[in-house]
């Protein structure tokens, strides 16, 4: 594929999507799109495992946009799991084997991150308004619900309510009456009741709805002549008497014209949308083609151009948490010194690799908030539970576990919980960070002199001018200490002259 080519595929809880696109001139034009009605959801048992069903399901699909991707380089796909994946017990293991048949990586969003590529593909896919819109998207097993302007969301909200499963539990025999149509709404408002108030006093002036279950309903009440345009509250009330005369899910398919997996999901997604307009007063809801694969590709493209939300992302982090920017930068400054030495030999390659690094030493301080003691801990337990936008759950961890063990002791087991590809890789790195911080421990202005670092497998030289190190007996001591916890990990830390 050309480099000018770009992809998502987003692993929803009711369907997989995947979108191919080419960059030209700075903007998106898309290819192709793929959709498979996987339910994912479904396979969901009392334990929240996956079930071995739903799960062949859905790495056949993967299989099939594979074969699309395969010659993708990988900075240009990204591939997220949703509510379901997010919830799943055995996600992990899906997680490992959709990597094999995809051969690429895949994330896990949470909720919160979700809901701002949401915010981010509806943004770019409806025209500008003037002041806020609220943006309402129903998936399979959670509803965002993002009030943002222009191309910045301000407040979002991931509701752990969808189609699917609230299909499940108020129409599981196809059957549809006016009690449990009662039901499903009390509950669906139920969930709302937290964030009704707040969201109704922030304001919006459009409110844009996304995503299968939306546009089916959108579909449906175009074609009975209840609305002209978008959705309005009085079709969703017209809508509601015809899915009570109707009765069943059966009626619901032949009238009108839906897929057999659309059709099992339709009253519930329209149980929510009805829940959700009547909770926040909407009148009228206008529909978006753009959802959260077009937010993947908006996203992506900003990485490729250099304007990365994570970036964003840590600045704000270290304003909210008045970190010490200079002492971060003397760290980060020479954790990249030290990369770019021993990269070749350890096999540290790559954008990512390098970003990782650089934002862990940019954090490594984030706990001291709290308390000097066991600062390291603390900062881990924030960043591996914070919403930080533009990262994964993995992304999360990798960044938790550098921050966790920059200092005291190390273990080469303390990265076995990493995916597969990464416990080796971020052992390195955090090698990397922790000499950095040690040698910036006086937080001295005056620049280190130059310094080589060389490593052959488990051994590391570092080299300092002549006559340095024997000036400084405090750094000396710091260094022979972390040659100690360095030794625990297998590792030998060699100090010497030029």
């Amino acid at each position: 594929m050309s480099d000018n080519f770009v992809a998502a595929i987003d692993l929803g809880s009711n369907s997989f999507h995947m979108i191919v696109a080419r960059i030209v001139d700075g903007h998106v034009q898309v290819l192709d799109r793929l959709r498979d009605m996987v339910q994912l959801a479904d396979g969901l048992d009392a334990h929240h495992r996956l079930s071995e069903e739903s799960q062949q399901r859905a790495l056949e699909t993967l299989a099939r946009f594979g074969q699309r991707l395969r010659h993708l380089p990988a900075d240009r796909l990204r591939i997220v799991g949703t509510n379901t994946l997010r919830q799943a017990r055995n996600g992990a293991e899906f997680v490992a084997r959709a990597e094999q048949v995809v051969g690429h990586q895949v994330e896990i969003v949470s909720g919160q991150e979700e809901a701002r590529l949401i915010y981010l593909g509806v943004a770019h896919s409806v025209a500008d308004v003037l002041g806020q819109r609220l943006v309402i998207d129903i998936g399979g097993g959670s509803t965002e619900l993002i009030i943002g302007q222009q191309f910045e969301p301000r407040h979002l909200a991931s509701m752990r309510m969808g189609c699917v499963s609230a299909s499940r539990m108020f129409f599981a025999d196809g059957r549809v009456d006016e009690h449990r149509l009662r039901a499903a709404d009390l509950w669906v408002k139920l969930r709302l009741e937290p964030v009704r108030e707040d969201y109704r006093a922030h304001g919006w002036q459009v409110a844009t709805g996304a995503s299968g279950s939306i546009k089916a309903i959108h579909d449906v009440v175009i074609g009975e002549g209840w609305s002209r345009e978008g959705i309005t509250l009085d079709a969703l009330h017209r809508l509601r008497a015809a899915l009570l005369k109707e009765g069943d899910m059966a009626n619901i398919a032949w009238r009108w014209q839906l897929e057999p997996a659309r059709a099992r999901v339709f009253v519930g997604g329209f149980a929510i949308l009805l829940g959700v307009c009547e909770s926040l007063g909407i009148d009228t809801l206008e529909v978006s083609d753009g959802a959260l694969r077009e937010g993947l590709i908006y996203d992506l493209l900003g990485r490729l151009q250099h304007e990365d939300v994570r970036d964003r992302t840590i600045a704000d982090v270290t304003r909210r948490f008045g970190l010490d920017q200079a002492q971060a930068e003397r760290v980060s400054h020479t954790a990249r010194e030290f990369l770019r030495q021993t990269a070749d030999d350890w096999r540290l390659t790559g954008e990512e690799t390098a970003h990782l690094l650089e934002r862990a030493a940019r954090l490594h301080e984030i706990g001291l908030l709290l308390t000097h003691d066991r600062y390291h801990k603390h900062g881990a337990y924030v960043l591996q539970y914070s919403d930080l936008p533009g990262y994964s759950r993995d992304d999360q961890n990798l960044l938790s576990v550098l921050v966790r063990r920059h200092r005291k002791s190390l273990s080469a087991k303390s990265f076995a919980h990493l995916p597969a590809d990464w416990p080796v890789t971020a052992l390195r790195l955090c090698i990397l960070l922790r000499l950095a911080v040690v040698l910036h421990r006086a937080r001295s202005t005056t620049p280190l002199p130059v310094l080589t670092l060389k490593v052959r497998r488990r051994r590391l030289d570092l080299r300092f001018a002549d006559g340095w190190l024997a000036q400084q007996p405090l750094t000396r001591a710091d260094l022979e200490n972390e040659g100690q916890q360095l030794r625990k990990a297998g590792f030998t830390l060699r100090l010497a002259k030029n």
